[in-house]
């Protein structure tokens, strides 16, 4: 099948059409949904083996020039007076006006004129426009959203494939190096220990001229160790398990980080970042919705928009909900009234029918993405 010319594609879509992947739209983009491995085996691999993504879709864009962590400090929620060139940080791009989430992105910290970020795809043009309009003179923010590749290896063996396919591996989680691309001469690929599903791994960024050879080579050394390519269906039932927001579903221009209970993404202590004095407020009055985890005492699996209800009240809604394959139970989170806490029983209306749940912090299985 022809991709769709109104979506954008990977440099790996050939890849992905020969391995029979069935695709979806995504932020703008066309990308593989599933493998006919299924989501299922797909998502095993990763907590028990390794699995390796395509994650081409999510945004890049460079700021530079002196003074560019200054500006990246000044505007997006987190600190980076907390790390050091070589690390990156989890961060949220706020509006200012409302505190709600614009974005949540990865920063990657270079040197005090450098910074590299890695934005959701559907909200990259936001973020650099509202990065570039703010920009002190001297200070470029670039798009480079279809000038590189970005291919994330995850599981318990992504040190062992990465290390056999000549990369190098052990860093700290958050902390990235600089490597050549095996078998493509002068060419670089920053490996960054850097997830979204839980599990020990790492996010390969490199340019698009070498993403077929980086691929190759990651699926050539991870063939003896059980690696299995994972679409984007995988990677919202592992990053669901772990509790982590999805922009558009879980975060949004409507929800803020006080909401979303991502408060350990924002230097409080800073004195300027976007939404700064609103989301201060909201902190010391305390937010009238909260976003929580649900986990099923039935059957019940569920699916955002759902309603959910505490006796007779109508307390929330489902943002995001699937079926746990580690759990063999539904999981979820949902924005609850704040008078709903850990531990309480509530229900979910799923397609016409009330079932149980009870309000669980996230995560859902045990964490191992800094071991």
């Amino acid at each position: 099948m022809e991709p769709d010319p109104a979506l954008l594609t990977s440099p790996l879509h050939h890849r992905h059409r020969e391995l029979g992947a069935k695709t979806a739209a995504f932020g703008g983009w066309e990308m593989p949904l599933e493998y006919p491995t299924g989501v299922l085996a797909e998502h095993r691999a990763v907590r028990e083996a390794v699995g390796l993504f395509d994650v081409s879709h999510l945004g890049k864009a460079t700021v530079r020039g002196p003074g560019a962590v200054a500006h990246v400090d000044a505007t997006l929620s987190n600190s980076l007076d907390r790390i050091g060139a070589g690390q990156a940080q989890y961060t949220l791009c706020c509006d200012d006006a409302t505190g709600g989430v614009v974005d949540d992105l990865i920063v990657y910290r270079y040197a005090d004129d450098h910074v590299l970020l890695v934005p959701n795809a559907a909200n990259t043009a936001e973020v650099v426009r509202r990065l570039a309009g703010s920009a002190p003179d001297g200070v470029s923010v670039v798009d480079e959203h279809r000038d590189h590749v970005v291919l994330a290896v995850q599981g318990p063996h992504a040190d062992t494939v990465l290390a056999e396919a000549g990369l190098p591996v052990g860093h700290d989680y958050m902390s990235f190096v600089t490597a050549p691309v095996p078998s493509v001469p002068d060419v670089e690929v920053v490996v960054c220990r850097t997830g979204y599903t839980g599990e020990r791994g790492y996010e390969l960024v490199a340019p698009v001229a070498a993403a077929e050879e980086l691929w190759d080579a990651v699926v050539a050394a991870g063939e003896p160790h059980g690696l299995v390519p994972c679409g984007l269906g995988a990677r919202d039932t592992l990053r669901t398990e772990m509790g982590y927001p999805l922009h558009g579903q879980d975060i949004s221009l409507d929800v803020t980080p006080v909401q979303a209970r991502l408060g350990w993404a924002v230097g409080w202590d800073k004195p300027a970042f976007w939404g700064r004095d609103v989301l201060l407020a909201e902190k010391a009055a305390g937010p009238a919705r909260v976003l929580r985890g649900l986990r099923a005492s039935g059957r019940g699996i569920p699916r955002p928009g759902m309603a959910v209800r505490r006796g007779d009240d109508a307390v929330g809604e489902v943002t995001s909900g699937t079926f746990s394959p580690s759990l063999r139970a539904g999981v979820g989170l949902a924005l609850l009234d704040r008078a709903v806490t850990d531990g309480d029983e509530v229900q979910v209306d799923v397609r016409g029918r009330p079932e149980s749940f009870v309000v669980t912090r996230p995560p859902f299985v045990e964490a191992s993405v800094r071991d």
